[in-house]
């Protein structure tokens, strides 16, 4: 669990101990709602500043009612979070490509 002063705006970057103990820099994509639950998109600062043509990886944690990012505890939990975030973004997408 990752413990937030408030609920982090999108844009907003937060830090995370990895695998090594190492700290990592990661920044909110974006929150979105599935079945009742929020969740948070995020993605290591480190991938949305290299430039590349390459997809950055994306990464869910549920929001709990502190605001404090939580593990998702199954599989199919992180596959409907990430079809229901894959669908919005289409979404978006196509909305801009009409303008």
């Amino acid at each position: 669990m990752l413990q937030n002063e408030g609920k982090l705006d999108i844009g907003n970057t937060f830090k995370v101990l990895d695998e090594n103990d190492q700290e990592q820099e990661m920044k909110v994509l974006g929150y979105l709602t599935v079945e009742d639950t929020e969740y948070v998109a995020v993605s290591f600062i480190e991938d949305i500043q290299e430039d590349s043509e390459e997809e950055i990886g994306i990464f869910f944690f549920r929001v709990d009612d502190d605001n404090n990012f939580v593990m998702m505890e199954s599989e199919e939990e992180f596959e409907n979070v990430s079809a229901a975030y894959i669908k919005l973004e289409k979404n978006n997408f196509t909305k801009q490509k009409k303008r």
